[in-house]
């Protein structure tokens, strides 16, 4: 960062995924916030001429607000790595791994992480047969936020009926019932668990959507859960090699005790408005939203 009075952030918003208009709320947000903490702030929708505008607007930091593809899988982390422009959230490799939901799970697993039994699978294949035995849910191997996710319950009379826009290869996981967790890291600490609830699956409109789910914060959880809830998503972060804030999300099935709660995935570049999971559990802790953008500001760095 250099010594000018007021560091100068090029917040990355909006960019070419399927979460393009949430990253563009994320950024806005995130946006206003590093103005109150002090900061002279660019917003910068990231395009194909993302380097040019870059290297002609010379910021201290990038702060990055995309989600999903291209923004969230190493691709923009690879850009400021070569532009050597220190930027928020994981590095190029963290980003690429936590993307892939296979390669994700190869990780858990190598740290005796527990993980839902899952097989990638020719979409074709998953739109003709049971691929795996009701329940269970179909989705991307690497897009977020609920992007395309489908759940097939038991009584299904048969496949389900893919979107025409999903990739050639998908994700097939065994369901787990339960409680949808989320555990919110930042640095080398777990933060707290929240209990998100929602009339039915927690897809993009339940995440997204005004009324869409509601969040218990702190959840309410036998101490065990709890401990590895925080435990679990600490040691996910540091197996996938994280940095900064990532917030990893986990299923447990209350009938099983310990052994029925299970790690889905780590976000790396968690939503960032000011009721978002990952803020509103350090708002929880006595951070204000402006405060938790100036430490990923203060955090940034190359060589990520």
């Amino acid at each position: 960062m250099s010594s000018r009075a007021a560091p100068k952030v090029a917040v990355l918003k909006g960019g070419l995924s399927a979460e393009r208009e949430v990253s563009l709320v994320s950024g806005r947000e995130c946006a206003t916030a590093l103005r109150v903490a002090g900061f002279e702030v660019e917003e910068v929708d990231a395009g194909l001429d993302l380097p040019v505008r870059l290297a002609a607007l010379k910021p201290d930091v990038c702060f990055n607000a995309l989600h999903g593809r291209w923004g969230e899988d190493g691709c923009v982390q690879g850009i400021l790595e070569w532009l050597r422009i220190p930027y928020t959230h994981s590095g190029v490799l963290a980003s690429a791994l936590a993307m892939d939901k296979a390669r994700a799970k190869d990780a858990y697993q190598s740290v005796g992480l527990p993980v839902v039994e899952s097989v990638l699978a020719p979409v074709e294949e998953v739109r003709t047969r049971h691929v795996l035995t009701p329940p269970y849910v179909v989705k991307p191997n690497n897009e977020g936020s609920s992007v395309g996710i489908y759940l097939v319950h038991e009584a299904a009379n048969g496949p389900p009926q893919l979107s025409p826009q999903m990739p050639p290869t998908v994700m097939v996981e065994t369901y787990v019932p339960g409680r949808e967790l989320t555990v919110t890291v930042m640095g080398d600490r777990a933060l707290c668990v929240t209990d998100i609830i929602t009339d039915g699956w927690y897809d993009y409109d339940a995440k997204y959507k005004p009324g869409g789910s509601r969040h218990v914060v702190p959840a309410e959880l036998p101490e065990e859960i709890t401990a590895a809830c925080l435990d679990y998503a600490l040691r996910a972060h540091r197996a996938l090699g994280c940095r900064g804030v990532s917030r990893t999300d986990l299923r447990w099935d209350e009938a099983r005790g310990l052994a029925g709660l299970f790690l889905l995935e780590t976000n790396t570049q968690p939503g960032m408005t000011p009721t978002s999971l990952a803020p509103e559990q350090a708002a929880h802790l006595g951070m204000s939203f402006p405060e938790l953008c100036r430490w990923m500001v203060e955090d940034a760095s190359c060589n990520r």
